[in-house]
């Protein structure tokens, strides 16, 4: 792997991006435009208790997740389909470039993504925090990669857009019902709160809302157990651009 042919492989992915109006307004826009519509149910029903404040942060961590997880998915397996990523692999261009160009590409995406709807959650709709909102922003953008590395690692064993988006109720939606969203996690029975504890996305859920709710003295203004939570999230998204690489096929099937 090679730092040149990997920045390669990101400058052609955010090209071909840029050029795509409809996945980017899906990627930029439509995190914000879901967020907004769940302010609004939770400000017309006053019987959840603290509202918006309660549910935003842990939705901050999941839109992102579940909005890359889907679009770098079919992406990645379009670009498989179209025989784009067999000719890359074709050339002097190791697995390793691809898949770290893929997730730089997506990655700065989720960037940009995360700053959004961070931003549209702290101003427009009012979403109170007691840390950094630059926190925030690095948490969404923790979670939203992972998202991606899970997408990329997915379209692997895919072999239509159709049967990439099934992975979804495999990997995504169980860590949505056990990442402490619905009920907390201590709350739930014995093998589901341990398998709960392990799974990436409750991570990310309990490093959103640590910065929403705590301030702590280390590291600044940021509460100390932040960081351990995003480090056991990078460790996922890590292992799985390894587990990526290992499977990724040089011919399309």
């Amino acid at each position: 792997m090679t730092p040149r042919t990997t920045l390669a492989v990101a400058a052609r992915v955010l090209t071909q991006l840029r050029r795509d109006h409809r996945t980017l307004a899906m990627l930029l826009v439509l995190p914000c435009v879901v967020l907004a519509l769940l302010w609004w149910m939770f400000e017309a029903d006053t019987r959840l208790a603290g509202g918006f404040d309660a549910l935003g942060p842990p939705l901050l961590a999941l839109i992102p997740f579940i909005v890359m997880f889907l679009v770098t998915s079919v992406t990645t397996l379009r670009e498989r389909s179209s025989g784009t990523l067999e000719r890359l692999l074709a050339m002097p261009t190791g697995k390793g470039d691809v898949l770290v160009g893929y997730a730089l590409a997506f990655g700065l995406v989720a960037a940009v993504q995360s700053a959004l709807a961070v931003l549209l959650c702290t101003t427009a709709l009012g979403l109170d925090v007691a840390g950094p909102v630059w926190m925030l922003v690095v948490v969404a953008v923790a979670d939203a990669v992972l998202g991606s590395v899970l997408g990329l690692f997915v379209s692997a064993f895919a072999r239509t857009e159709f049967q990439a988006v099934q992975f979804m109720p495999a990997l995504v939606v169980p860590q949505i019902l056990l990442c402490g969203l619905f009920l907390p996690r201590e709350a739930m029975p014995g093998v589901l709160e341990a398998v709960a504890d392990v799974l990436p996305l409750s991570f990310a859920v309990d490093a959103m809302t640590s910065v929403s709710t705590t301030t702590g003295a280390a590291f600044g203004s940021v509460d100390g157990s932040v960081w351990g939570d995003l480090l056991v999230v990078a460790g996922f998204a890590v292992a799985g651009l390894v587990l990526g690489a290992a499977t990724l096929r040089r011919r399309t099937p």
